[in-house]
């Protein structure tokens, strides 16, 4: 037995045999360029292209139904990648210069994986998108089947040095075990694929994962991060045990008797069904860019009307927290005038541009929420992104205005629970004020600890710093929990934090009402909580809370 250790990025545990996946076609040299018939080979190009992008639409659907419309987006990323005119001109050229097809398409796109393998973050992983693209153009061109992902054997563990978003967006969680790359972070698309697929994963390994074999037993371990080969008994005992996980269809308290309501996090309609499989109370985060993308134009009220009284269908005991449209930073939307900036995330987004340039797109969404707070279910509204009280009053007066008028309209409705998500150290500063105005806070741990930090999230090289458990972040926390209590508001959280079984306890310390995750984590937060004495659970936040490092506070969880 011997252990590679990588970056875990689901709470969750497989176990099957190595099936090594390398998708990129080897190309054969090529012949001399007298051999070579420049139009037909344009022609060919033209036809593979054609038929790429008829594929890659196809998988956008596909994801948007398994995965997420906001994943899903990924797709159209590279549908703009096939399209670019610059590395079409880089066929086109090569090509004249008496290449085939394929191997100009290898040719054209090798200057712009480079560039993009410079920089840093998400950007360099375009590199992997365009990647993709080429492999996809490669395979069209060559008549190269590859491995069908989409039928491997059931009880597959899928080893590669990198999967790419189509590759990831193709595995079966009722066939595939999980998988293991030597390449990737967190923020991988493979990562966030993974989460929303239920896959246990494992990503960043290193050249040693080359070491494993095909149709080695292995265990992917995503909490611990990592890869057991040949597990002896004792591992793969434990790994069953961790498959393993009790469902809980009802409100769980701690073992003392204090309730934590526990929810999922959700981008689209279609995971509404997975979250309520796994044992959600609600949803404590329903994204609802995915109304906007992809459309000539936005959503009309009623659609969004009928949208959120889905959601609170779903749910018809449960709290549904829907966040306003936030836009901006990495969620661009192609019909609004987003302008162009170099750090997009302190630029203008969430509820500045609700307040400001998309103030139209703002109170139409209010009308449809005060609407779908008329029928059955409890309805909660939270602006994102707020950092100023001012802001805060700005989104309540355009409640208000939009209540007026629906009054005046003669149009059923009602105010639903308000809350604002504390994401900036603004938010936390002033969350004695904020929590005096509104019914609840809920705290994005992901955008928080970027802004206390002074690390992006998508900045590799810093993702030391990205970490919730740093003890500014802890303190933040806690600073915004005690404001919420002290102004009778309650509290949650909806960043990654809440759903990872080995914080749970400190959470309950802190004192958190409610928290909200993945859905496919909620089993086993749930049965941590069960589990959890609240005397217990605060003492180990006291200690967190007084520790000057991380480290100390990572040994006092552990403990």
């Amino acid at each position: 037995m011997r252990t590679y250790t990588g970056t875990g990025v689901t709470p969750l545990t497989g176990l099957g045999e190595v099936v090594w996946y390398a998708e990129t076609v080897e190309l054969d040299d090529p012949p001399e360029p007298s051999e070579v018939d420049p139009d037909a080979e344009r022609e060919r190009f033209e036809s593979a292209r054609e038929t790429a992008e008829a594929d890659l639409e196809s998988e956008r659907e596909r994801a948007r139904e398994r995965v997420g419309e906001e994943e899903a987006e990924v797709f159209g990323a590279h549908v703009q990648f096939l399209n670019d005119p610059q590395i079409a001109d880089g066929v086109e050229s090569a090509i004249g210069e008496g290449l085939p097809a394929e191997h100009a398409v290898h040719e054209a796109f090798a200057d712009s994986i480079e560039q993009f393998e410079g920089m840093e973050g998400r950007m360099a992983e375009r590199a992997d998108d365009l990647r993709d693209v080429r492999d996809r153009l490669v395979r069209v061109l060559s008549g190269s089947a590859g491995t069908d992902l989409a039928d491997l054997p059931e009880g597959s563990v899928v080893v590669a040095e990198r999967l790419t978003p189509s590759d990831t967006a193709k595995l079966d969680p009722e066939r595939v075990a999980g998988f293991a790359t030597a390449l990737g972070g967190r923020t991988s698309h493979a990562a966030i694929f993974a989460r929303s697929l239920g896959l246990p994963a494992v990503v960043g390994v290193g050249e040693e994962l080359k070491g494993i074999e095909e149709g080695n037993e292995v265990v992917v371990d995503g909490e611990a991060g990592e890869v057991i080969v040949e597990p002896d008994a004792g591992a793969r005992e434990r790994a069953t045990a961790a498959r393993e996980v009790e469902t809980r269809s009802e409100p769980v308290e701690t073992a003392d008797g204090r309730e934590i309501e526990v929810a999922a996090n959700l981008g689209t309609l279609a995971e509404l069904e997975g979250a309520v499989e796994q044992g959600a109370d609600g949803i404590g985060l329903f994204r609802t860019e995915f109304l906007f993308l992809d459309r000539e134009s936005p959503p009309d009220e009623d659609e969004q009307y009928e949208t959120y009284r889905e959601a609170l269908s779903a749910f018809p005991d449960g709290r549904v927290v829907v966040r306003t449209l936030d836009v901006g930073g990495d969620k661009p939307i192609p019909y609004l005038d987003l302008p162009e900036s170099e750090n997009p995330f302190l630029g203008e987004r969430g509820i500045r541009r609700s307040l400001g340039p998309d103030r139209e797109l703002f109170e139409t969404q209010l009308r449809a929420l005060l609407r779908a707070a008329a029928g059955e279910g409890r309805l909660a509204v939270m602006f994102p992104l707020v950092s100023t009280v001012e802001e805060l009053e700005g989104a309540l007066a355009a409640v208000e205005r939009v209540a007026a008028d629906l009054e005046s309209e003669g149009v059923k409705h009602a105010i639903p629970e308000l809350g604002v998500m504390v994401e900036t150290p603004g938010a936390v500063f002033l969350a004695e004020e904020l929590a005096a105005r509104v019914d609840f806070l809920s705290i994005g741990t992901n955008d928080l600890a970027q802004y206390v930090m002074a690390a992006a999230r998508d900045d590799e090289r810093v993702a030391d710093l990205h970490d919730p458990l740093h003890p500014p972040v802890l303190r933040a926390i806690a600073r915004s929990v005690e404001a919420a209590h002290a102004n009778d508001a309650w509290i949650g959280m909806c960043g990654e934090m809440a759903g990872d079984p080995d914080y749970t306890e400190l959470l309950v310390g802190l004192g958190l009402d409610e928290l909200s995750m993945s859905a496919v984590t909620i089993p086993a937060v749930k049965g941590r909580i069960v589990d959890c004495e609240t005397d217990a659970a605060d003492r180990v936040a006291s200690r967190a809370l007084d520790a000057s490092t991380r480290n100390e506070i990572t040994e006092t969880i552990d403990q």
